[in-house]
């Protein structure tokens, strides 16, 4: 480490294991000595950090704030799509309600505050400020107001608010009018919807992410069909429109352009007067070979560039990575030069959401094969439940209610060394991590508690190790 490096230590019988704070850079985790043989005491007081670590909670607007059509809100692909397709809603559940987060965000923040946390992760829901996702719709002045309300609330109580300005929830209208992310002429349309948003929050937000995993709109929107706007190949998942092998590389081209866009107009016009930062939220997931096999161990390559390096790589490098340029072929979208210049170093830093890691096993590469999706394109199969792989050992823990994260806080520090090394050494923000609790009503209705569901041993010092990984800065 170097001079600037601050760390923390923890007591083992083994021996030390450090967290380390790079100053202005990353966060890079050692975890050494720690697994679940060893017996591990995590001694860690809020004073152990440095004083300008972060602790915080996280949240998107589709999910938490109901009132869908109040307060002049629009509606978002996720309106339209909980209401066409109920039964690809686990409780047939929609976004009107929600918890009621926009009616309640006072005692949210009396929440946070009591929590302790110094920041709070929170997504704008574009349709409330531009109900039709231009502004030709015009501007809603009632949605300009409420988010006003919540960030004044949030500096009353010395929350620092970090905000994203889409997540999920495009707006519907654009999906009708041409596309949304299918058409190039979204990044315009995003480009006002942010500069709206910049204008009248930004004297007060100094973090904000453009875009909230963009793998998971173009693979689960566009090649799988299970989540808004429910697009696919009949063959995939038997939408009644889509193409899997087409449309997730277009999407998330635009994606890309539109986050360039935005920061482009952020650093130009708002940055200098304003001292914030603008960055993208990416999924964080870390893989593992199947086996020791040259080609199991080829295909951890293959797997990190098609679900972090196609968005990574044109961030950074200007384009996508090789691996996908000669797998996908004249189905992945090229940049211009002017765009590769846009999205070149458009990130003041990277947002990592990290829940796990998987195995891969290797398919045998066809360069003839037709084309079917996204997800068969890089000829990786990815393992999710506990195998007989070398590597078996290595994810012990599965999180309680979940059939696909198993807890594996490894993962999190080897996926930072990789994008520090591959990179070159980005800041990056954990902006989500953990796994699912169960939580039940105390029967006196005096709040919420939450229980933790391990039972072993061996469970509990499991979980404790992941508490090394369980950060947000």
């Amino acid at each position: 480490m170097t001079s600037e490096d601050r760390s923390l230590r923890l007591k083992s019988k083994k021996r030390d294991n450090v967290i380390a704070v790079t100053k202005g850079r990353s966060v890079v985790v050692e975890s050494r000595g720690l697994n679940a043989s060893n017996d591990v005491e995590l001694a860690i007081k809020r004073s152990d950090f440095p004083s300008d670590f972060l602790f915080g909670a996280s949240t998107s607007a589709v999910q938490i704030e109901g009132s869908a059509t109040k307060g002049g809100r629009g509606p978002s692909v996720w309106d339209c799509f909980t209401r066409e397709f109920p039964e690809k809603i686990a409780d047939r559940s929609d976004i009107n309600k929600s918890i009621d987060s926009y009616k309640r965000y006072k005692k949210d923040v009396k929440a946070l505050n009591n929590l302790g946390v110094d920041s709070y992760r929170f997504s704008i829901s574009w349709t409330r400020i531009l109900p039709n996702g231009s502004l030709t719709g015009g501007i809603n002045q009632e949605g300009i107001d409420h988010y006003n309300n919540l960030i004044n609330e949030l500096m009353k109580q010395g929350i620092k608010p970090f905000v994203t300005l889409f997540h999920f929830d495009s707006p519907q209208a654009l999906q009708d009018k041409y596309g949304g992310f299918l058409s190039r002429s979204i990044v315009n349309d995003f480009k006002d919807y942010c500069e709206i948003c910049f204008k009248f929050f930004g004297d007060r937000v100094k973090h904000w992410i453009t875009i909230n995993e963009p793998l998971m709109i173009a693979q689960f929107g566009y090649d799988m069909g299970f989540a808004a706007p429910g697009r696919c190949s009949q063959s995939i998942g038997g939408c009644v429109a889509g193409n899997s092998s087409s449309e997730p590389y277009i999407v998330s081209h635009n994606m890309l352009l539109a986050h360039a866009a935005a920061a482009r107009l952020y650093k130009k016009r708002f940055q200098a007067k304003q001292g914030g930062e603008i960055g993208i939220s990416l999924v964080g997931q870390y893989f593992e070979p199947y086996s020791e096999s040259p080609e199991d161990v080829a295909a951890v390559g293959r797997a990190l560039d098609f679900y972090l390096g196609w968005y990574m790589d044109p961030l950074v490098n200007g384009d996508y990575p090789r691996s996908m340029r000669n797998l996908v072929k004249n189905r992945l979208p090229t940049f211009t030069k002017a765009e590769k210049k846009m999205v070149k170093g458009s990130c003041d830093f990277i947002g990592i959401n990290y829940y796990t890691s998987r195995y891969v096993k290797s398919l045998p590469i066809d360069p003839h094969a037709l084309p079917v999706s996204f997800t068969c394109d890089s000829f990786t199969d990815l393992k999710e439940l506990l195998g007989d792989g070398i590597f078996s050992t290595f994810f012990k823990l599965q999180a309680e209610g979940s059939a696909f994260l198993y807890i594996y806080p490894h993962g999190l520090q080897k996926l930072l060394e990789y994008m520090k090394e591959k990179y070159q050494s980005p800041k990056i923000y954990i902006t989500e991590n953990g796994g699912l609790l169960i939580f039940e009503w105390w029967e006196n209705n005096e709040g919420v508690g939450s229980r933790d569901t391990a039972k072993s041993d061996a469970e509990e010092k499991e979980l404790k190790e992941g508490i090394a990984a369980d950060i947000f800065i």
